[in-house]
């Protein structure tokens, strides 16, 4: 959480091998206007339509039908998305490619990039320049001149306290905030994240700066590819130092007017004076995983967020299965199948190859391309996953399951 809060404002193991690849890629999908340099006052006439035409529309898109739950009607929140974080299908969406500031959502982006870079073992010992750039009034997890700490700690001061010195140390260990800055970009690229601008690693506000909540979902679903981002996110108390931390992920950590939300296991939540409460949750429920971000909620009550991601979970478990997609979540533009042995979920398959059928293009703005939806039911191909699938990402291994290992929260609760 990059800066004051305004008050009022605001991750399962199958072993088979069998592959079902991705399908064609459908006709290449509008990619949003030319960014502007600030959030627009109500949703575009004109938006991506990334993932699917309705995704580009204003207002909620849903399919309501015989047996599909009402969504609830006290929902306030400028843009949300809920989508089934393994087969990417999106469930229900408002305003999904509206481009807002993230305030520490774009922390999710953050990690997914930085933090396979380092082992969890390194040390590092802090400088003054390492701090500099921190924002006025950021959220810290107390991270100190002359100190030295673990890669492991900072990252737990990341997710845990949203700190932005945390963030700053791993900058500088990265390189430095601009080429942060820049391979923070690329990555959101790469990923087909087309409305996201990145100006500050921390998320902290800063001119031209936004994202989507569909943006902030596909960070989500990356990032929870790699199991110390799952462990790191849903972990709800550490020690950093000598001080305890405690999460402020309310729906995992709890609150006076919030409980703790059964299978919550992570993700990220932000809030800035300039774009109010964001947050994106992963849950599991009967073998279903679900993604929801909910950005800037208008309604002015406490802990307003979680309240409003709890309901559209509720709704989401309630719907999936009966609801038919309104889009879906694409994949990285370097996403091609493989077959991979079976395993937890977490190492790289044998014999990838690039696929033919990627989205090209590297630029800011350029066209990007829809997976094709295939099969009776419109399922989307984002994920056609009986076994498992292996994609490449970059450098890096985009890895889905059926089932991921989601971390047992049971071992990280805070005794009482």
């Amino acid at each position: 959480m990059p800066a004051p809060k305004k008050p009022g404002r605001r991750c399962l193991l199958v072993t088979s091998a069998t592959l079902l690849s991705l399908s064609a890629t459908a006709p290449a999908a509008l990619a949003a206007p030319a960014p502007s340099t600030s959030p627009t006052a109500t949703p575009p006439a004109q938006m991506s339509t990334l993932g699917g035409a309705r995704l580009g529309q204003a207002g909620t898109q849903v399919n309501l039908a015989p047996g599909v739950p009402v969504l609830p009607k006290d929902l306030t929140a400028r843009s949300w998305i809920v989508s089934d974080a393994e087969s990417g299908e999106v469930l229900a969406a408002h305003n999904a490619h509206w481009r807002l500031p993230p305030a520490s959502t774009l922390k999710m982006l953050f990690a997914d990039t930085v933090l396979p870079r380092f082992s969890q073992g390194t040390r590092y010992k802090v400088t003054p320049d390492d701090l500099k750039g921190v924002g006025a009034g950021s959220s810290v997890v107390g991270v100190k001149e002359g100190g030295t700490y673990s890669v492991h700690d900072l990252w737990l001061g990341v997710f845990l306290r949203s700190g932005n010195d945390a963030v700053h140390v791993l900058s500088s260990m990265n390189g430095g905030v601009q080429q942060t800055v820049k391979d923070m970009q690329d990555h959101a690229e790469e990923l087909q994240a087309l409305d996201t601008y990145v100006v500050s690693p921390d998320g902290y506000d800063a001119p031209g700066q936004l994202s989507s909540a569909y943006d902030l979902s596909l960070f989500a679903r990356s990032g929870l590819q790699k199991k110390d981002f799952r462990d790191y996110c849903s972990t709800v108390s550490a020690k950093f130092g000598a001080a305890e931390i405690r999460n402020t992920n309310r729906l995992l950590s709890g609150d006076s007017d919030v409980p703790v939300y059964r299978g919550i296991a992570g993700v990220k939540n932000g809030n800035t004076s300039h774009a109010g409460a964001t947050f994106t949750g992963v849950a599991e429920r009967g073998g279903k995983v679900l993604l929801v971000t909910v950005m800037n909620p208008e309604k002015d009550e406490h802990n307003e967020v979680y309240k409003e991601t709890a309901k559209l979970l509720d709704w989401g478990f309630q719907a999936a299965g009966k609801v038919n997609p309104v889009g879906e979540l694409v994949p990285p533009k370097s996403a091609s199948p493989a077959t991979r042995q079976p395993d937890a979920g977490v190492s790289p398959g044998q014999g990838a190859q690039p696929s033919s059928g990627a989205a090209g293009g590297a630029g800011a703005k350029p066209a990007a391309s829809a997976t094709a939806r295939s099969g009776p039911t419109g399922m989307g191909t984002a994920l056609a996953i009986a076994g498992g699938l292996l994609v490449l990402l970059g450098g890096g291994v985009f890895l889905v399951n059926r089932r991921w290992p989601l971390p047992d929260l049971m071992r990280r609760r805070a005794r009482p």
